[in-house]
């Protein structure tokens, strides 16, 4: 029995609307980097606010909608949150030394554009 599962499970990952790699430079990317990001610095107690430093993995699946997995670094910026500067763009990233911080972060989201809705389903970080 152990080898129809196995290739029952090869069979369910090559079907279409398995997750894709795709380009840091795609458009709902983007956004779902920017809706995770937001959400981290709501969730954070930190004095500052961090921002996305890299992107490791980027797919996006297609089901119901547009599904992205992201793998993601997001670090520490001299923008402190009181300050309500909400352009990350402008906020650098602390030098390294003592409040430089980044932490790994593992996220899913599901965008579903025609009903304009964002959920985030997954979001794991460790530092």
């Amino acid at each position: 029995t152990n080898m129809n599962l196995a290739a029952g499970v090869h069979l369910v990952r090559s079907m279409p609307g398995s997750p894709l790699n795709i380009s840091t430079d795609d458009r709902g990317l983007q956004q779902v980097v920017l809706a995770a990001t937001y959400s981290f610095n709501n969730q954070s107690n930190d004095a500052f606010l961090f921002k996305p430093s890299a992107i490791t993995r980027a797919q996006r699946q297609i089901v119901k909608g547009l599904r992205y997995i992201v793998d993601l670094e997001i670090s520490r910026t001299v923008c402190r949150k009181r300050d309500h500067n909400n352009n990350l763009s402008k906020c650098d990233l602390q030098p390294k030394g003592r409040l430089h911080q980044t932490f790994h972060c593992h996220f899913e989201v599901w965008l579903i554009p025609w009903e304009n809705e964002t959920n985030v389903q997954v979001f794991l970080c460790k530092s």
